[in-house]
């Protein structure tokens, strides 16, 4: 069931029907600047947004300082011998959450970890170590979102939809499957849509088909994957725009 805990409820509850923007940079990204996620993060809040989403304890601690917003914390750590990259081991969930994210977002699909073990079973460790925080768990299809609140997850989305290798050559969301965790998974956990949302309309589609909110980042963040999916097309798809934004970092 939904968590009763008071003070993740008024969190959660705050951003209802709301836009959350993913403002992360990374030093090889043409736009890097040293302050260039802040500046993202003060445009989210100017435009609105109900929350933010931030990569890396020092981004997160500089986003929290300068936005009075609640933050979904995580910390991408990339190997080559696995697809598994957002927040994989303690050690990040421990700093997001003393950087200050009230929100800690994880892999909890079932990909083996460069560690060797799988990545669901992280929560389960993270929720007992850490009781006090809000669990996003970032899933790629229903089995993984299931077993992510069976475990306890406070909010579930598809964000690695794209990002497993049984889901590598997606284009699109998958609105069916999304609507039917909506509809599945309501009464049991916090249902956001994250990932390939690139209008305003298609975030109220999910809206509709029951999200809890919606969260977007490179169609807002990310100019230089926006300009490279025109390119793409104007070039007939022979630069797939959507190998630079699975780039290892």
């Amino acid at each position: 069931m939904k968590t009763n805990d008071p003070r993740k409820k008024a969190i959660l509850e705050s951003m209802k029907g709301g836009l959350i923007v993913s403002c992360q940079t990374q030093k090889d990204d043409p736009i890097y600047t040293d302050t260039m996620h802040i500046k993202m993060a003060q445009a989210a809040a100017w435009a609105g947004a109900v929350g933010i989403r931030a990569n890396s304890p020092d981004q997160i601690k500089d986003i929290k300082e300068h936005v009075d917003l609640p933050v979904i914390g995580l910390w991408k750590v990339w190997h080559d011998d696995t697809d598994v990259f957002i927040t994989p081991t303690m050690k990040e969930v421990t700093a997001i959450w003393e950087a200050g994210a009230e929100i800690i977002a994880l892999d909890c699909t079932k990909q083996r970890t460069h560690e060797g073990t799988i990545a669901w079973n992280l929560l389960d460790q993270a929720k007992k170590e850490i009781p006090e925080a809000i669990f996003f768990a970032d899933v790629s299809n229903y089995e993984e979102a299931l077993h992510a609140i069976e475990h306890g997850a406070d909010i579930v989305a598809p964000t690695l939809y794209g990002y497993t290798k049984e889901t590598a050559s997606i284009e699109e969301p998958n609105m069916r499957e999304f609507a039917r965790m909506c509809r599945d998974f309501k009464d049991e956990a916090y249902v956001m849509m994250e990932g390939h949302i690139y209008t305003p309309e298609d975030a109220m589609k999910c809206i509709f088909l029951g999200a809890h909110s919606v969260v977007v980042g490179s169609a807002i963040t990310r100019p230089h994957l926006t300009a490279k999916r025109f390119v793409d097309l104007l070039s007939g798809y022979q630069d797939n725009w959507r190998d630079a934004e699975k780039a290892k970092h």
